[in-house]
């Protein structure tokens, strides 16, 4: 059985190489990182075509790939500003920034995202944005 401490710290590690994954860029070492099955939430938004329900750890490598060809991210405007860990449940905060890539336009966006980690992998992924401003960059 794994202490609560140590619990935690295979949270952290989990989502510190789920970050060095997105920021690697292939989607589909990002989805082995997610369970089978996930409890994926994100505010849909029709305008956004890669924001939209996802289930499976395939959905999970479609969003990202989806993602990268939508949007070009910006690595100076973004930021991660704090990582919270506290047994299987980990929270992260901070900016996020990029272009669309089909219309030109330029988005801004604090972010939050809850995750869970059992057994190693990402059951839960929870993203809290400003979808309002990613839709207005996505519209021509």
């Amino acid at each position: 059985m794994t202490d609560g401490a140590t619990l935690t710290e295979h949270t952290r590690a989990a989502v510190q190489l789920l970050l060095q994954r997105i920021a690697e860029g292939d989607p589909a070492r990002i989805a082995e990182l997610f369970a089978e099955r996930v409890d994926w939430v994100i505010a849909e938004n029709p305008a956004v075509p890669w924001i939209r329900p996802r289930t499976t750890r395939a959905d999970v490598a479609d969003h990202f790939r989806e993602l990268a060809e939508g949007q070009r991210p910006d690595p100076d405007g973004s930021s991660m500003d704090v990582l919270v860990a506290d047994g299987a449940e980990a929270a992260l905060g901070g900016r996020l920034a990029g272009t669309v890539r089909r219309t030109g336009k330029s988005f801004r966006s604090p972010f939050a995202i809850r995750l869970t980690v059992e057994d190693g992998l990402i059951t839960r992924y929870h993203v809290y944005e400003d979808s309002l401003a990613i839709a207005a960059a996505c519209t021509p």
